[in-house]
Formats: structure tokens, sequence, C-alpha cells
């Protein structure tokens, strides 16, 4: 047991010495984004959040395949309730190396696909069905194994309800920890044999 504590500690320090290395084939990548947070401190009594969380799989260098949820809630006092959600894939692509600014950051292209709705109390607008996204992002990694990330979307949905299709341009904020592969792992284990 002791030898693979010392295994699994020494792949989560060596996996994580450039932005390179969290993105290899094998690992995984667990966290997710806030966007749209308010919670009404001005006195307007209003309150706002969505949260997307994301699990995803490098398949191969630079590409992760894996899934996300979301669910946000926008009230306010006197006015109607919009709820979000929606579940679907998540395709990720990292581009060029670690940024000459930022020695530690890597810019990304995010795509997400699945079923999802938003939905207004009171009759407002109501969609529920194909949920889309696509944007850029970067992430900066503030350890070998943690990611702060920043996200600019384009999100769309389309279905039924009585508004055919909803849209919407998103910036949100993520905390990414990117976690060393079964791969990564043997890779460490049979360099200290």
């Amino acid at each position: 047991m002791k030898k693979f504590t010392l295994c699994l500690l020494t792949a989560i320090l060596g996996v994580g010495l450039s932005a390179n290395a969290q993105i290899q084939k094998g690992n995984v990548l667990v966290g997710g984004d806030i966007g749209k947070f308010d919670l009404g401190l001005s006195g307007s009594k209003n309150f706002n959040m969505d949260i997307t969380p994301k699990a995803a799989w490098f398949i191969e260098d630079n590409i992760a395949l894996g899934a996300y949820g979301r669910f946000g809630l926008q009230t306010a006092k006197d006015a109607a309730t919009t709820t979000t959600y929606g579940l679907g894939a998540l395709g990720r692509y990292y581009m060029g190396k670690d940024t000459e600014v930022l020695k530690h950051g890597r810019f990304f292209g995010e795509a997400t696909l699945g079923f999802g709705g938003t939905n207004t109390s009171g009759g407002g607008a109501n969609t529920n069905g194909l949920n889309f996204g696509v944007g850029p992002g970067f992430a900066y990694f503030i350890t070998p194994n943690i990611g702060l990330e920043t996200l600019l979307k384009y999100n769309g949905l389309t279905g039924f309800g009585n508004k055919g299709y909803q849209n919407n341009l998103t910036l949100s904020f993520g905390f990414q920890i990117y976690l060393p592969g079964q791969h990564t792992i043997n890779k460490v284990k049979g360099d200290i044999k």
C-alpha cells in the first residue's frame, strides 16, 4: 500500500509540471463553471445563478470528450422565475503550446450538444429540446493539476414550447481538476522500479 501511495503521489506531482501534462491521453478532467451569479445584495431582491458541472476524459493529447449537466435559476421579487436545465455530451480541444504571457495557460475550444430547456413561470418563454453551444476559453493552471478557466460561449436551444428558439452569449468562470489516468500512473510506476 505504501508503494502505491508513493506512486500515486509521484504521478500527481509529475503529471503537472507544465500545462501539457494535464491534457495528455488517459487523464481526466472534473469540475464546473459558474455564470450569471447575482445574490441581489444591492436591495433588488433578485437571485441569479447558472452552474454547469463537467467531467471529461482525454482520448488523445489535447482532445477531451465527456458529459455536462446544467442548472440555472433566475428569480426576483414580484417577477417570473426562470429555470434552465440541460444534460449532454461535451468536447474540448486545447490549442497550441503554453502561452508566452502566462506560461501555465492554454486556449481551448468547447462544444456541447444535448437535451435542455428554459422555462419561465406565468406563461413566459418556454423551450425544451435540443441544446447546443460552442465557444473559446482559456485555462490558467494555478497548480500542476488545478485550472481556473473563463469561457465565452454561444448557447442555442431549439425545440418545443411557446418559443421555438432561444439563444444567448454567456461568459462563465470555471474551476477544473486534472487527474492522472491509469496510463500515467502505470508510466510513473514503471519509472520508479
